[in-house]
């Protein structure tokens, strides 16, 4: 039996009889891991982009949502997935191909990979490097490629001007969601997403954990504005800002291309769930229930955040945003990580 803290595809090796360190062995477990995991993630996707978004919004704004398709409106799910993959795939004259045909893969299989180093549980991850931390952020950093892919090559001035405003906001947030990370490293002592969930298994005082949102609730505050601008949700949606400018980069894509771009934005609002879960709550720690539930109930936490901040919080300017970004996140930011090292110092 492979122990607790053994990857996934080692565990498989071995609860199949089969070598695990064997290369070809070695790979097959790999690509079973990976599906299993994909497979969970984007079923949390398909949950949450048709029904659980609308359920939340109504909830928020005082409106039904979908009710009518399946109990409590779940096969919602299948019959969007059907209308959508059905329709036509309209391809635009004087897009930029293959970029235009690229970009919502990017956007899509960008997030997928950087739960490759996520802690869901005893043994749930695929792998552990010492540099996790650094692949996940940069993992993630990939979407923006795609948005600017989508925006240039879709020959439309809104996309356009949705693919410059992604780069302009991913720079600007990006830089101080990496600091407020480095401030998480400097606590733990490592970039291996395993020991900075190990480095908060302790009590703070009393029953409270000493999870890194409770030892330094600055960062987990400012980590929270700065994805939901990583994820371009309220009030940071100026990429795609339907009311100024349709839906920026998205606007030329239908069909398959459409469900892959709208896929991918959810699967980034998870991931960045994912991130938040591990580096500030401990992963998958807590009382009574498996770790892998713990995790999900954190990650749908954040999601709840976000849609929350989708309903309540209006749309800043982009000129605002990047004052934002650059006067006072990336400030702040600074301050955190310099506060944070002298303080580490001092203890140490």
């Amino acid at each position: 039996m492979a122990p607790e803290s053994a990857p996934l595809p080692e565990t498989l090796a071995e609860l199949a009889g089969l070598d695990p360190n064997s290369v070809p062995v070695m790979i097959l477990t790999s690509l079973v891991g990976a599906a299993l995991i994909g497979t969970l993630m984007m079923t949390n996707t398909a949950l949450a982009g048709p029904w659980a978004k609308r359920k939340i919004t109504a909830a928020f704004t005082d409106r039904i949502a979908v009710d009518r398709i399946g109990p409590f409106g779940l096969l919602i799910i299948v019959a969007d997935s059907v209308r959508l993959l059905s329709k036509e795939l309209i391809v635009p004259d004087g897009v930029d191909r293959p970029a235009w045909d690229l970009a919502p893969l990017l956007i899509a299989s960008s997030a997928l990979l950087g739960f490759a180093v996520i802690p869901m549980g005893n043994g749930l991850h695929l792998a552990d490097p010492e540099v996790g931390l650094a692949y996940v952020f940069a993992t993630a950093s990939m979407a923006s490629v795609g948005l600017v892919m989508a925006g240039y090559a879709s020959n439309n001035k809104y996309s356009f001007l949705g693919g410059l405003r992604a780069v302009a906001q991913n720079v600007a947030y990006e830089i101080p969601l990496i600091l407020t990370g480095a401030s998480v490293v400097i606590f733990a002592g490592s970039l291996q997403m395993s020991e900075i969930v190990a480095a908060q298994s302790q009590t703070l005082v009393g029953p409270i954990p000493s999870w890194y949102a409770f030892v330094n609730p600055f960062a987990f505050v400012l980590f929270m504005i700065a994805n939901l601008a990583e994820v371009g949700r309220n009030p940071f949606d100026i990429p795609e800002a339907p009311t100024e400018i349709v839906a920026g980069y998205q606007t030329e894509y239908s069909s398959v291309y459409f469900v892959l771009i709208y896929l991918g934005e959810f699967i980034h609002i998870f991931l960045g769930g994912a991130i938040i879960a591990t580096i500030f709550l401990g992963g998958p720690a807590g009382p009574v229930l498996p770790g892998i539930v713990w995790f999900l109930i954190k990650i749908w936490g954040v999601f709840l955040f976000t849609q929350w901040a989708r309903s309540a919080i209006p749309r800043v300017r982009i000129d605002q945003l990047i004052e934002i970004g650059w006067k006072g996140m990336l400030v702040l930011s600074l301050a955190n990580l310099l506060l944070t090292a002298v303080i580490v110092g001092v203890v140490a």
